[in-house]
């Protein structure tokens, strides 16, 4: 049996996740990372995007947004703004939201509004993560 590693993901509203995984890959400001078990200690920002894992060959993947990670004695945890679990993700609400927000950005852009062009882009991005981690194409 190969080895694992503790993976606890956990948000203001409490646990989201908490299982021995084989591997975590995530979306760091630095850029993706990957952690097996027995990984080397460290600390990330993380940004909004798509975690996945995998346990005994099956692949999961979670919208994530926000936050710090921190890899040590064997656990990665994960504290974020919001996490979803991409089998539970709404792809129609998402797909919605992305058009909301795309449209929102624009308008942003064009009246040179810094502040809503960054809410805007930030949604844009949480919309996007949600599509990818429930597997939909067009994202």
């Amino acid at each position: 049996m190969a080895e694992t590693i503790k993976l606890e993901v956990v948000t203001p509203q409490g646990a989201v996740l908490s299982e021995d995984v084989d591997i975590v890959t995530a979306p760091g400001y630095g850029g993706e990372f990957g952690v097996l078990a027995n990984h080397a200690p460290f600390l990330s920002t993380i940004k909004i995007g798509v975690m996945s894992y995998k346990k005994a060959g099956d692949e999961s993947q979670l919208m994530i947004s926000g936050g710090f990670c921190k890899v040590s004695d064997n656990q990665i945890t994960f504290l974020v703004e919001s996490a979803e679990q991409g089998r539970d993700i709404d792809v129609d609400r998402a797909l919605l939201a992305k058009e909301r927000a795309e449209k929102r950005l624009a308008e942003a852009m064009r009246q040179a509004e810094h502040v809503n062009q960054t809410r805007a882009e930030a949604a844009l991005q949480r919309s996007i993560a949600r599509l990818r981690a429930s597997g939909h194409q067009s994202a």
